[in-house]
């Protein structure tokens, strides 16, 4: 066998060699996703959430409340009303419907009271008094109403220039047991709309 045929014979090996081996398999490119929610979270996810402060909103609610609800003070004003008497027609009473009085021994428009506490007079026979202006009921000459100060300070209510007065022992509205009564110095007489003393 001479040198050719070694070369010849090597040759042919190595193409059935290379014939028979396997093809090398390609190995395919395929991206990988990325999952951006768990490799960078959001600001929304990080951030703590915003507490509500429900203790101021129930504090300012309850003030506002309590401003609407703030009440009127009283005034304290006398109201003089008209009402009809057995026996005497309609006659002058406060705002509970009790009898008002005028007493004879004190003088028209004076300014002044002659039933005071120094003997007891304002006890059996109180002022009506008043803490503003008095009020003229349905029936009541408004221009006839008018006041005066007592010697206590207290503002007494007036019509047509009397002084008026309750009766201790009128218990009831429309009791007249102060009509006609002469003590303190004087007759205690009803009061009729027009201002007028009811003599009879």
């Amino acid at each position: 066998m001479n040198y050719k045929t070694i070369l010849g014979a090597l040759f042919v090996m190595a193409l059935i060699v290379t014939a028979c081996a396997p093809a090398p398999t390609e190995t395919p490119l395929t991206s990988v996703p990325t999952d951006v929610s768990t490799t960078e979270p959001t600001d929304a996810a990080t951030e703590p959430p915003v507490a509500t402060d429900t203790a101021s909103v129930a504090t300012d609610t309850a003030t506002v409340d309590e401003t609407a609800t703030v009440s009127v003070p009283v005034t304290g004003e006398a109201t003089v009303n008209v009402t009809e008497a057995e026996g005497f027609g309609p006659i002058l009473v406060d705002s509970e419907g009790m009898s008002l009085y005028v007493f004879m021994k004190d003088t028209q428009n004076s300014g002044t009271s002659a039933c005071t506490d120094a003997d007891g007079c304002a006890t059996d026979w109180p002022p009506l008094v008043s803490e503003g202006s008095p009020v003229a009921g349905e029936g009541v000459d408004d221009t006839l109403l008018g006041t005066i100060t007592r010697d206590d300070g207290t503002t007494q209510v007036t019509y047509n220039g009397w002084p008026l007065y309750l009766f201790s022992e009128d218990e009831a509205p429309g009791d007249t047991n102060g009509q006609g009564i002469d003590e303190f110095g004087g007759l205690w007489f009803l009061v009729s709309p027009e201002g007028e003393a009811i003599q009879q």
